[in-house]
Order: structure tokens, then C-alpha cells, then sequence
């Protein structure tokens, strides 16, 4: 370990700070950036809404929950026997198996000590005379800390459509993203689910083999392709734990962050018989690295329609009813929204016990006290499943009162959408910092290596500013508008940003219609990364 990531007496300056560091979330981002911060010497505090460690792997317990990642991939690489003693069981991890990671994490370092649970961060203030972050709770505390890390994760500020009447109705309530702790037993009951996203498609199987009868309404049909979940291989296991850092360096020169082969020919020079074949076998293997099956799947309209054609013709090889499996093929770009990864879920529309009610034409009117009501008509629940998603990227940031320098509200800066330098800091907010922010690769690559490079590059720069006697950090208006320009342009080029998704906001009524995440790929990003920190913190401004 080098010179500056030791000592205590030498740590940042906290001056009349309670802390040298306060981090807001104790997810896999808050976990590692405290671990950092210990290892920098620095005093930190996290402070963390739920009970206990994994963010949104502590909130999001829904049935059929699990990570599309596959299970090796997904886990932290900053600790080498970290990697060979956990096992994971299954292809691709449930919840409750990724939880159980976080809490022996937290476990295996010590790290709850440092844990405020609990608690809600409703203010963060930049005190400009002590140049201090005060930090307002929800137990009616504070603290104040030299550097403030917002580790508060892309999908943790869960939405709920402001439905007519949504209070008055008789039954129980459910939303995929804040679930109850202990188990929810449908059976024999009228179950009602609203919205077709990831949630919505992991959860409806399960719950269709519980409920006497399941009714889905559906805005938006989405693509979903198959897990081909298992009990995981343990030859693959042994072969993986044998080459890790190989796996994780290859990871790392890939777009996703993850460590797969994507053929980059075009498919509009593959014959039919290369096309179908291709396919075949991407479906086969499952999962996100469909997408790889060309290069310009993301590029090309007309060659996107290829790979969205044949995942439409699956559904209708699958769903019976030729109405329904209408029905379900989206007739928008494969890949503009998150693909989702599945087990069962168009066959279960082949149930006898489950309807789909497509409310694209005709929205849901209102919620009644026995239901749903849709064009007139009242569908009767003994319970309703909201899998409406999430206020994603800024919800939980913008639902804080954060106020940086001259008392400006980052509420006000974000009016007309996210601005940040390279989704890690904000013009105007002193010795602030965002894990995998706006501006960020972030949801478009595999979060665990996107969120060890966040942490370990602002762990790097808190060393820096000890070793070159700096004590505050803030980007300039020029890096930064330069850079919330860069992620626009990069946007254009690819059709993600074509379709209405949450990687837009166009989920939530009012949300500027912005590309939040960073397009340009991991590798890109990471370069831009290293290249500003190589040139002292180009585009910042110490002092």
C-alpha cells in the first residue's frame, strides 16, 4: 500500500467536521466506499434507510426476484479470498442468496460498526465558512463531514403512479420495490399485477402458480429473453475461481462489464439460414448477451428489426392464444429498454388462471374499493402487485434537500435534467460525490465493476488531495458542461434512446426527458477516468 493510503495523522483534515466522510447508503456501493475510507484512515459514518446492509437486494423481495448477472460476475473483485470462499448455487443468484453475500460481507469486515440503520437522509447542506457537509436524518440528527458520497444506488426510489382512488382500496397492497419482509401467500386469492417490467416479469410466473386467478394489465408489452436458470455448474465454478483475474481483466475491455464473446459483424451481411442459426443460439445460451448476436444491433434499425422479429416470433411459438401473444410483442427496439431475463413468462399466459388486459388504449381509470377499473369495467382483487418500477437515476438523490454553494438547490441545477462531471461530482457542490451517477456507464454495464471503479477512483482522489494538501474538490461549470455533452451526443448514436424507458424518465410525469446513463461503454469510460485523474484532476478545481 502506498504512502498516501496510510496513517491517520496525516488523514484529510476534518476540522471542525464530526467525520471525514459521511456516505448516504449501504449497498454494495456504501459497503466498499466505507472499506476504502478505512483504509485511507479516514473517520466515516454510513448512514442507511433499511434495517440492515444490500440495498436493492434489502428492499426488493418480491417472488422470483434475482439478479441478471450471472451469479460469477456478479460480486465484488477487491479481495481475492472474498471471491474463492463465497459459492453461489445457482446460475444466476435470487435475492435472498445476494443478500446473504452483503451481510457476510459486511460480516467478514467489520463493517456495520460504521452503519447508521434506520435512519433517512432528508438534507445535505455545504457550509461554505467551515466548508462542512451537514447532514439532516430523519431522527431529527445531524453530522457534518468534510466529504459527503451519495452511494444511494440507480434504483432505490420507487414509483407509484398517482392512481385515482388508490387509497380506498379494500385488499392488500404490494410494490416490487419495497416488499414485505415476511412471506406473501396468494393462494386462492384474486391477484392483481400492474405494469410488464423486470419486476413485473419475474414475479407474475410465481405468482400465477399461487393465486386461484391473475390478472395482468399491461401498457407496454417489453422484451424478455430466457434465463435458462439451474443449480450452477461447479466444474464452471472451479474453472472461474482458477482464472479470476483473467475473467475480470477480459470483463473489463467489453461495453457491458461483462466478461462474454459478442460477434461484431453486422447481421445485415448474415444470410437468413446465419441469421436464424445465430439466434438460435444466443436464445439457447440466454440471457443479456443476446444482445451481443451482432454488433449493430444497437446501431441499425433495420438490423434491430432482425433480432426483433425473431424474439417476436418466440412468443408466438409460446402463448397459445394468437390474440394474446399479439398482445405481447412490443413493437419498439430490442435493447432501447433494459432486456429482461426470465423464467416462464410468456407460457404462463397460457394458464387457464391468468388474463392479460392490455390498458395501452384504454388506461387504468381508477382503483375502487373491490379493484381495478379499465374502460368502464371493475376487475375484483383480493390483492393488487404495483410493478410500476422506478423514479431511476435522480429520485433518490432530488428527494433530499442538497444545497451546495450560495444555498443553490441541486433540485434547481437538475430542473431540466442530470448534470455531472463523468457521473462522480457536481458543479457547484464542493467534496461531493455520486457512485455511479447521472452521467455514469452505471445500469448499462454490470454494477459491481462499475461501482469498484467509482469508489476506488474517488478513494484515489481523497489520497491525492492528503498527499497535495488540498481540502476541497469540485469540478468546473466548463468540465462539466462539456461532459453532460459528450453523454447527449454519445446518446444520439445509439438507438437506446429512442423508445420512452426509464433510462429517459419518461416513467414519471414531469421528469425531464433526459439519456442519463453514459452510452460510450465501460472501457471508454474508464479511460476518461484515469486520463483526468493522470493530469491532476483535469477539470476540477482544488483548492
Amino acid at each position: 500500500m502506498s504512502e498516501a493510503d496510510v496513517g491517520t495523522a496525516e488523514a484529510v483534515a476534518k476540522g471542525n467536521c464530526d467525520f471525514d466522510l459521511i456516505i448516504v447508503g449501504a449497498g454494495f456501493a456504501g459497503m466498499y466506499m466505507l472499506y476504502r475510507a478505512r483504509g485511507l484512515g479516514l473517520s466515516a459514518r454510513v448512514i442507511e434507510a433499511g434495517s440492515d446492509v444490500g440495498g436493492t437486494w434489502y428492499w426488493n423481495r418480491y417472488p422470483g426476484a434475482r439478479c441478471d448477472v450471472e451469479s460469477m460476475q456478479y460480486s465484488y473483485q477487491f479481495d481475492d479470498k472474498l471471491q474463492q470462499e463465497w459459492n453461489w448455487s445457482e446460475r444466476y443468484a435470487p435475492q435472498p442468496e445476494i443478500l446473504s453475500y452483503a451481510q457476510h460481507v459486511a460480516e467478514r469486515f467489520d463493517l456495520r460498526r460504521d452503519i447508521q440503520f434506520n435512519t433517512r437522509v432528508q438534507a445535505a447542506v455545504f457550509d461554505e465558512q467551515s466548508s462542512c457537509w451537514r447532514i439532516g436524518t430523519s431522527d431529527g440528527g445531524s453530522h457534518t463531514a468534510r466529504f459527503c458520497v451519495m452511494a444511494t444506488g440507480c434504483l432505490s426510489s420507487t414509483n407509484l403512479p398517482d392512481f385515482k382512488g388508490l387509497d380506498s382500496f379494500q385488499g392488500d397492497t404490494y410494490h416490487t420495490g419495497q416488499w414485505p419482509h415476511e412471506d406473501v401467500d396468494f393462494n386462492g386469492k384474486r391477484v392483481g399485477v400492474i405494469g410488464t417490467g423486470s419486476s413485473a416479469i419475474q414475479s407474475i410466473p410465481i405468482i400465477a402458480r399461487q393465486a386461484e386467478h391473475l390478472t395482468v394489465f399491461q401498457r407496454t408489452p417489453n422484451y424478455t429473453v430466457p434465463a435458462h436458470n439451474g443449480p450452477i455448474d461447479q466444474d464452471y465454478v472451479a474453472r472461474v475461481k482458477a482464472e479470476y483475474p483473467a475473467m475480470r481483466a477480459r470483463a473489463k475491455t467489453m461495453i457491458s462489464g461483462l466478461d462474454f464473446e459478442p460477434n461484431m459483424a453486422s447481421a445485415l451481411d448474415a444470410s437468413a439460414e446465419e441469421m436464424q442459426a445465430q439466434y438460435e443460439a444466443k436464445w439457447a445460451y440466454g440471457g443479456i448477451p443476446f444482445l451481443g448476436a451482432y454488433g449493430d444491433l444497437l446501431l441499425s434499425e433495420k438490423a434491430n428489426d432482425t433480432a426483433a422479429d425473431f424474439v417476436r416470433g418466440k412468443i408466438r411459438e409460446i402463448v397459445d392464444d394468437p390474440e394474446i401473444a399479439e398482445l405481447l410483442s412490443p413493437g419498439n427496439v430490442i435493447g432501447c429498454k433494459r432486456l429482461c431475463v426470465d423464467t416462464d413468462y410468456w407460457a404462463t399466459y397460457n394458464r387457464d388462471n391468468v388474463s392479460l388486459v392490455d390498458v395501452s388504449g384504454t388506461p387504468i381509470e381508477r382503483i375502487t374499493p373491490a379493484g381495478v377499473q379499465v374502460d368502464g369495467r371493475e376487475y375484483a382483487f383480493d390483492a393488487i402487485v404495483f410493478a410500476t418500477g422506478f423514479d431511476a437515476m435522480t429520485g433518490t438523490l432530488l428527494k433530499m434537500d442538497i444545497r451546495g454553494l450560495d444555498g443553490q438547490s441541486l433540485r434547481e441545477k437538475w430542473a431540466e435534467g442530470p448534470k455531472t462531471y463523468l457521473g462522480l461530482s457536481i458543479a457547484g457542490f464542493p467534496n461531493l460525490f455520486t457512485v455511479t451517477g447521472p452521467g455514469s456507464p452505471s445500469v448499462l454495464t454490470n454494477m459491481l465493476p462499475s461501482i469498484e471503479q467509482h469508489v476506488d477512483w474517488i478513494s484515489d482522489c481523497l489520497a491525492y488531495m492528503r498527499s497535495h494538501g488540498h481540502d476541497r474538490i469540485s469540478p468546473s461549470t466548463e468540465a462539466e458542461a462539456e461532459w453532460v455533452n459528450h453523454v447527449s451526443q454519445t446518446a444520439d448514436l445509439s438507438l437506446r434512446s429512442t423508445c420512452s424507458s426509464w433510462y429517459v424518465g419518461a416513467n414519471i410525469p414531469g421528469k425531464p426527458r433526459v439519456f442519463m446513463p453514459y452510452m460510450g461503454g465501460f472501457p471508454a469510460y474508464v479511460d476518461k477516468c484515469d486520463a483526468v485523474s493522470a493530469n491532476g484532476y483535469q477539470g476540477f478545481a482544488l483548492s
